[in-house]
């Protein structure tokens, strides 16, 4: 059995938007971990005498979708009355021993394989700042509201060495979680990563969550960047993301079958790097195949 939880608050306007995204993150540590959802019950704070009960029916309607197109239930749940709205939910679901993949086991030689691209973070923060553009905030919402449960049905077909959703702690900090918990290093292809647009350009601008400046300042012992790697660039690797999606430790060999078979349920799979025997640090990111 697993049992994950998640909630946080508001990250689009659109409140049914906001429920499924809520639904989709809490329902991603399940299929991080090879497992399928079966259950899930709904957390709930919200200032019901201020913003009326509309609004929560909207959320719930929301998550109830989402989880349903997970082939799960929510059985239940509880709420308080709070100042700020607050939405996620507990899952359980359920996968073979045998079969339970681990954040830890990648192997010298692997490829590292990314399915969903990074930015939302700062897309997100651009959002609260009123500097996002329509094309950008309607890319960015269903892109966390999309579910991992293709990438990871698809993943059952081959034998990963370890996996891990990319949310709260960023692309290189869960990457660093990986790798220490393997005892290797990780050798990240800038050029390879995957990054919803203007992202860059947003965070060149200043346009940063705080969590994704912690991330970069935490992981400022474990990760070397090429001479060519400028800050705004680093900062979107470390950005704090809602939802991401699965970053995947596999043989070569398997990873482009991989991504061929994702490509045919339109999911966008990158191989962003590589693992190697351990070395001073636990990452290097290089650009443009410097080293």
């Amino acid at each position: 059995m697993i049992q994950t939880l998640d909630y946080f608050t508001p990250v689009v306007d659109d409140p049914y938007m906001f429920g499924q995204i809520a639904a989709a993150n809490a329902l991603s540590d399940v299929y991080a971990m090879g497992g399928t959802p079966k259950t899930a019950l709904n957390i709930v704070g919200y200032p019901i005498k201020k913003l009326g009960p509309k609004i929560l029916q909207e959320i719930l309607t929301g998550a109830l979708d989402k989880v349903k197109e997970a082939n799960a239930v929510i059985v239940g749940g509880h709420s308080i009355d709070d100042q700020e709205p607050k939405f996620g939910l507990s899952v359980t679901g359920f996968a073979h021993p045998d079969k339970l993949w681990k954040n830890i086991g990648a192997r010298p030689g692997d490829a590292l394989v990314l399915t969903k691209p990074i930015g939302v973070g700062i897309l997100t923060t651009a959002i609260k700042r009123e500097k996002a553009t329509m094309k950008q905030i309607s890319l960015v919402t269903e892109l966390m509201a999309v579910l991992n449960k293709d990438a990871a049905e698809t993943l059952q077909q081959f034998s990963p060495n370890a996996v891990t959703d990319v949310t709260g702690f960023g692309l290189l900090g869960h990457a660093c979680e990986m790798a220490r918990g393997s005892d290797v290093s990780l050798q990240i292809d800038l050029q390879a990563v995957p990054v919803l647009p203007g992202t860059y350009e947003l965070a060149e601008e200043g346009v940063i969550p705080g969590g994704s400046k912690s991330n970069h300042q935490w992981l400022q012992n474990d990760v070397v960047y090429h001479d060519s790697v400028p800050l705004h660039k680093q900062m979107v690797l470390c950005d704090a993301i809602t939802s991401g999606g699965l970053l995947i430790s596999m043989r070569k060999s398997d990873a482009q079958q991989f991504i061929s078979k994702l490509k045919e349920k339109h999911v966008q799979a990158t191989i962003i790097g590589s693992v190697s025997e351990k070395k001073e640090k636990w990452i290097y990111v290089n650009e443009n195949g410097a080293s």
